[in-house]
């Protein structure tokens, strides 16, 4: 495995931080200490704090995208999608699976990471100069969700995929952050399975 590039591992172990402490967890010495890098390092890669949040916006977006391609399979470089042959009820069915199989991991292995990026996501509303950042980190997901729901036959592919970052983002934050967070049972991938079917189906129906 490779090392990661100075700016990457600035900005993974600013996520880290965010998860253990909070954004008050998060300056530029305490970045530096927790990667081992000499004083003055993150500063250097990142001068402001607006700026190292920045990162972490690109940095969480990488990883997600990652996920997402892992669970969904990767896009031709033609832009079309990947899609088990069948009927159209087949390659719907195939979708709900690996949506379900996308929130599992964001609920459990990577729940840490989610509660992150609500986190720092909150902080853009309070900082104008991070809107920016913010947005552009949230377009790779919706460009993804709007090739694989066009390739399902919806009809304005970008309404339906924004409709679907909003459906997903409000599953994450009341499961993970939630006033019921902590009484709900485990995820559990049957369950979810069951949701993302009856979301696909409105999200198609109106897209």
């Amino acid at each position: 495995m490779s090392t990661p590039d100075r700016r990457t591992l600035i900005a993974d172990t600013a996520i880290s931080l965010v998860a253990a402490a909070g954004l008050r967890g998060l300056t530029h010495r305490a970045v530096d200490a927790a990667a081992n890098l000499p004083a003055g390092s993150t500063s250097y890669y990142f001068r402001t704090r607006t700026a190292l949040i920045g990162a972490c916006y690109a940095r969480l977006a990488v990883l997600d995208l990652a996920d997402i391609e892992t669970d969904t399979g990767p896009l031709p470089a033609g832009g079309g999608p990947t899609l088990a042959p069948g009927d159209a009820a087949a390659a719907r069915e195939a979708v709900a699976g690996a949506l379900a199989g996308l929130l599992y991991r964001w609920l459990t292995t990577g729940r840490e990471r989610q509660l992150v990026r609500f986190e720092l996501s909150l902080e853009a509303a309070r900082n104008p100069d991070l809107e920016a950042d913010l947005h552009r980190a949230g377009l790779g997901a919706r460009d993804r969700a709007a090739v694989l729901l066009g390739a399902l036959g919806a009809e304005r592919p970008r309404e339906a995929a924004e409709l679907m970052a909003a459906w997903a983002d409000g599953l994450l934050y009341d499961r993970l952050a939630g006033a019921m967070a902590r009484s709900r049972p485990a995820p559990d991938l049957t369950e979810l399975t069951s949701v993302t079917r009856r979301m696909l189906a409105a999200v198609l129906a109106s897209g």
